[in-house]
């Protein structure tokens, strides 16, 4: 029987367990990535587990989130994260130089590699044949430190590409479409591999928008094959050395299977306000647009943005519409200024503003009250723009282009006008925005700190019995968005939890953090899909800090599950989805012989709701290692009791 890629790679890096879905693996971590949001966070617990250096083979810590310095927060935090990097024998990229996943396929990615980031669109890693998994940033400092990385091994789905994309089609089109059959949750405890003629007429760029937003499936990771374009992109990054060809056995054998036609694919969007709310581009209509915004991780490479470069020159953007376009990187941004493609986005009318994240995240150019934002970015959770009754539509780098001119979202196949082709272009070798560590300097070099960081909170071991009340009764698909917002305002804040946590829920529930305040002892009552979305793990550590035991829900995202469990926080899964409809705030749940229940490794956890009389049977689904974390009440607790 034949080996799939995703295997072959797992299998190359397998430290201990079984390659068989469900089965807790631990497999060797080559690379990290982390970014400034989650970054501080990650080099906190790194200086807490008191190690001298990283195992890794690589490791980069990158500056493109917080990148609006109007206080002295986003600074220092940035000034910390260049202290620990050097401390520690970290690559430190600063910022401007670009947006972290960008960077890193264009620079460090490797074919047959496995990458670990505090970003849970790591996986763009996966257009150059790697395993790239997005993971808390907790998870990734256990990396640097041991060099390893846990997980419970995923189910492997073959996603067959037949074709080839017309033009004004795309791969975020692609994506789109698998995103409608599949769904946001379809994902989870998967690893997307594509296969078939049709991945040969994809870029590695392509590939990586694909990758990238497999994320918004809630799969661990999604891989493509390394073949001659693989080759070809790393030539021309001046990588060429780092190639290495690898495909799946022709007669390996998957576990779930999707064809995708790409001949047959139109323009798509994802309409308010989730990923998988797909239709075309044709059935949706000339909506009339405010605001288009081009960037971010999914859609800011070299290609994307000269094809938009294309579509602008010699017109004009249209009166109503504020057009914004944010580079991948400080290479593609000196290349386009080179060759005259910036100037023709300009004299279109675009504003050009930095290499970094900005508004994918809310970090600027949040669209007017009641807006229709066009965006090229992965995730159009209600908010997330900075305008909490925005309309954000999430559309390929074409789409957008030429609806920026229309002043309507436009269906650029309908439009008859032609696209031209983007050839490939070398790209010269630039790191004068990167900081590199002289080695491990971690006697001579001291931790800047500012007054904005605070340690990170702690939880204690599991108690024999644990009481709790409801203190948030929401509902399916709750984002990490909506558990911790981030935006501008909030941003600057993610290295002081104390105050990051009083804003927790605040979009569901504004007087959510007073009511943990109120309780002491809080549990969370959710449904389907609860915590999707980032990585970011202040969605564990702000109801940490305010008190949340536990958190009962119909199924759990599989990062933000993690999250819990690194931070000690028990995440139970009804057995009957109808009970969560019986909870209500207020509501004092209670687990008896806690400790016994959680030891006893069949993974079944009774919930009492005394207020009601009622009882709920739960299952936990912990690994031997996560009992563990839960038992001692998080993974530092836990690493720390075995030093």
């Amino acid at each position: 029987m034949g080996k799939t890629l995703a295997y072959k790679i797992l299998e190359d890096h397998l430290v201990s367990g079984e390659l068989k879905a469900g089965e807790e693996i631990t497999i060797k971590i080559d690379q990290t990535l982390t970014q400034d949001s989650t970054g501080t966070m990650v080099y906190l617990q790194l200086e807490a587990m008191e190690v001298d250096s990283v195992k890794t083979e690589l490791s980069v810590a990158y500056i493109d989130h917080n990148t609006l310095q109007t206080g002295f927060e986003n600074a220092d935090d940035h000034e910390f994260i260049k202290s620990v990097a050097r401390r520690h024998g970290v690559l430190f990229s600063k910022p401007g130089n670009g947006i972290c996943h960008q960077l890193h396929l264009e620079n460090y990615g490797k074919p047959g590699k496995t990458l670990l980031g505090s970003d849970s669109h790591t996986p763009t890693g996966g257009g150059l044949g790697m395993i790239a998994i997005g993971a808390g940033g907790l998870d990734v400092a256990v990396a640097m430190a041991r060099g390893t990385y846990s997980l419970v091994c995923p189910k492997v789905v073959k996603v067959n590409l037949t074709g080839k994309l017309r033009p004004w089609v795309s791969a975020k089109d692609v994506i789109l479409h698998v995103l409608k059959e599949l769904t946001v949750k379809g994902g989870v405890g998967k690893i997307i591999e594509y296969t078939g003629e049709g991945v040969k007429s994809l870029s590695v760029t392509d590939r990586a928008t694909i990758t990238n937003m497999g994320a918004e499936l809630g799969a661990t990771t999604s891989v493509f094959p390394s073949d001659e374009n693989t080759r070809d992109y790393l030539r021309s990054e001046g990588r060429e050395d780092d190639y290495r060809p690898l495909a799946a056995d022709a007669d390996a054998v998957y576990d779930e299977e999707l064809t995708v036609d790409l001949d047959s694919l139109t323009p798509l969007a994802a309409m308010p306000h989730s990923p998988d709310n797909v239709d075309t581009v044709s059935n949706i209509g000339p909506i009339k647009v405010d605001q288009v915004a081009i960037g971010s991780c999914t859609n800011s490479s070299y290609t994307d943005l000269m094809k938009v470069a294309a579509i602008l020159k010699g017109r004009k953007v249209h009166p109503d519409v504020s057009l914004v376009i944010s580079p991948g990187s400080s290479k593609i941004m000196s290349k386009m200024a080179a060759n005259g493609a910036l100037a023709d986005i300009i004299d279109a009318g675009a504003r050009v503003i930095e290499n970094a994240c900005g508004p994918c995240i809310g970090m600027g150019q949040s669209p007017k009250s009641g807006a229709v934002s066009l965006r090229t970015f992965n995730r159009n959770f209600k908010g997330r723009s900075g305008t909490n009754d925005a309309d954000i539509y999430l559309v390929s780098p074409e789409t957008a282009a030429i609806s920026a001119i229309k002043g309507v979202l436009t269906d650029g196949m309908a439009s008859g006008e032609e696209l031209p082709e983007i050839g490939t272009v070398d790209f010269a070798p630039n790191d004068n925005f990167v900081v590199y560590p002289e080695g491990c300097n971690k006697c001579n070099t001291c931790v800047a700190m500012g007054p904005n960081i605070k340690p990170f909170p702690r939880n204690t071991a599991l108690a024999d019995r644990v009481e709790a009340k409801v203190v948030l009764h929401p509902g399916d698909n709750i984002t990490t968005d909506d558990i911790m917002p981030s935006d501008s305002r909030l941003l600057p804040y993610r290295s002081n939890i104390p105050h990051l946590s009083e804003y927790c829920f605040e979009k569901i529930d504004n007087r959510f953090a007073t009511r943990c305040h109120e309780a002491g002892s809080c549990a969370i009552a959710g449904g389907e899909n609860y915590g999707q979305g980032s990585s970011r793990e202040h969605a564990a550590l702000a109801p940490l800090y305010l008190g949340v035991r536990f958190v009962l829900a119909k199924s759990f995202a599989r990062i933000h599950r993690s999250n819990l469990i690194n931070s000690g926080i028990l995440p139970l899964v009804f057995v009957n989805p109808a009970d969560y409809d019986t909870i209500e705030i207020g509501d004092v749940l209670v687990i008896e012989d806690a400790v016994g229940q959680v030891k006893e490794g069949e993974g079944r956890i009774t919930v009492k709701n005394t207020t009601k009389g009622l009882e709920y049977d739960t299952v936990s689904n912990l690994s031997d290692y996560e009992r563990d974390m839960i038992l001692h009440g998080g993974k530092i607790n836990l690493i720390k009791a075995e030093q």
